[in-house]
């Protein structure tokens, strides 16, 4: 049995989080400071649901890896999914046909994770960096002259949705489309909350499937290891996977590689330009100072807000017991401003932090596959847009942040910059 270190269970303040209400998707970051000072484990009945806000908690729970904690139930299900209280333990998913990889137990998450992960380890990725950098250069050639374009769409949204098109063999001329279908995705209903994973899923597919397709006519040799390695997974008790199977498991890359990189370097640059000595301090030296200020974006500026477990052994939470059935939550920017791991000033943007861990990419078993991609766009692009513009203003009054329960960023964020003479 293991013992998470928690403190709190049902408030009796009369204070009510609720992830899906308007209030919490509007801004979140007001509940999180409440919860991590008086709820730091927080029982939200309506959904049988503890809500882990402090960053120690989640780090202690996101390392037990031996299947107490599974993502059965999606790891970001529906408000009405979750109201329906479950009274026993939760089946695993299907494995034939399969059920989205994150779904998935172990071993057979590691499974496909190997089958798909080659490419993004810290060697391959290495290898794209010119590639990045000349999409950055392109996508600033074309932009800066402007005067004015959205630093999340026009900028970061590109330059990503290009690096993926790169990856999936997908024509760079369909970057734009890649980057609609998956801002699409993700947007959740601001009154009711939640989100369409079937549609999010066929519209990948969509995108992806097609890919696989051409690739099984071809004959996998190898050199496409993001789908090649996909034709070889052996999953216990049933035969290789299908062609939709393999786009659903890696569209997954292709959804976190487009979406979440441009609203962290678009939020980032403007909070180091509101700081004129941190902005300046920073360019002095790009090159050397990009990498952390981009650390510190990450922490500070990660849109995704939580995902959830459902609990599959009986465990104990704060010396209370937690049934099979029953889940947890943890609540990411608030782990990642929690003043007992970053200090007194982790509601502030502060480039040089010392990051020494960060929970924004996740820990453990579901730790982001895109882990080091994402780390070495951002680099670039800060790097390349710091190089280029001396100083931006915000149009604040039409920048967009949809209310959302899922990923609160900037969708929108419109900048005026000097053009070059």
């Amino acid at each position: 049995m293991t013992t998470l270190a928690c403190t709190t269970t049902e408030p009796q303040d009369g204070f009510v989080f609720d992830p899906f209400s308007v209030e919490v998707m509007s801004n979140p970051l007001p509940f999180y400071a409440y919860l991590r000072r008086h709820h730091p484990v927080y029982y939200s009945a309506q959904y049988d649901t503890y809500f882990l806000s402090r960053f120690q908690d989640a780090w202690d729970f996101l390392s037990i890896t031996d299947n107490t904690f599974v993502a059965s139930e999606s790891s970001l299900p529906a408000p009405e999914a979750l109201r329906q209280i479950n009274t026993g333990a939760v089946p695993d998913v299907s494995l034939d046909p399969l059920a989205p990889h994150g779904f998935q137990p172990s071993p057979v998450y590691e499974l496909l994770r190997q089958g798909h992960g080659k490419p993004l380890r810290p060697g391959s990725i290495g290898r794209l960096a010119d590639f990045i950098r000349e999409v950055t250069r392109e996508r600033l050639d074309i932009l800066l002259p402007r005067g004015r374009f959205d630093l999340t769409q026009h900028f970061g949204g590109i330059v990503s949705a290009s690096v993926m098109c790169h990856m999936f063999r997908i024509p760079l001329s369909e970057a734009k489309h890649v980057l609609d279908t998956v801002n699409a995705g993700s947007l959740t209903d601001p009154e009711k909350g939640g989100t369409d994973t079937a549609m999010i899923f066929e519209r990948i597919c969509e995108l992806v499937e097609p890919v696989v397709r051409a690739r099984r006519k071809e004959g996998p040799d190898g050199s496409f290891p993001l789908v090649d390695g996909m034709f070889d997974v052996a999953l216990p008790g049933r035969g290789p996977l299908t062609d939709i199977e393999i786009a659903q498991t890696i569209g997954v890359v292709l959804i976190g590689g487009t979406e979440t990189v441009p609203k962290i370097v678009a939020h980032g640059l403007w909070e180091l330009a509101k700081d004129p000595q941190q902005w300046d301090t920073v360019r002095r030296d790009t090159k050397a100072n990009a990498p952390a200020a981009f650390e510190e974006m990450i922490r500070y500026c990660g849109p995704a807000q939580w995902f959830l477990r459902t609990v599959r052994n009986p465990t104990t939470i704060g010396g209370q017991e937690v049934h099979p059935g029953q889940r947890v939550a943890y609540l990411i920017p608030s782990a990642a401003r929690d003043e007992l791991e970053y200090g007194a000033d982790s509601e502030s943007f502060r480039w040089n932090r010392e990051n020494n861990r960060l929970i924004n990419f996740g820990h453990g078993q579901h730790f982001c596959i895109g882990i080091h991609l994402a780390r070495l766009e951002g680099r670039i692009m800060v790097e390349e847009f710091l190089n280029r513009v001396d100083h931006f203003d915000v149009d604040e009054a039409n920048a967009v942040r949809y209310p959302s329960s899922f990923q609160w960023g900037w969708n929108e964020l419109p900048i005026r910059v000097p053009i070059p003479r």
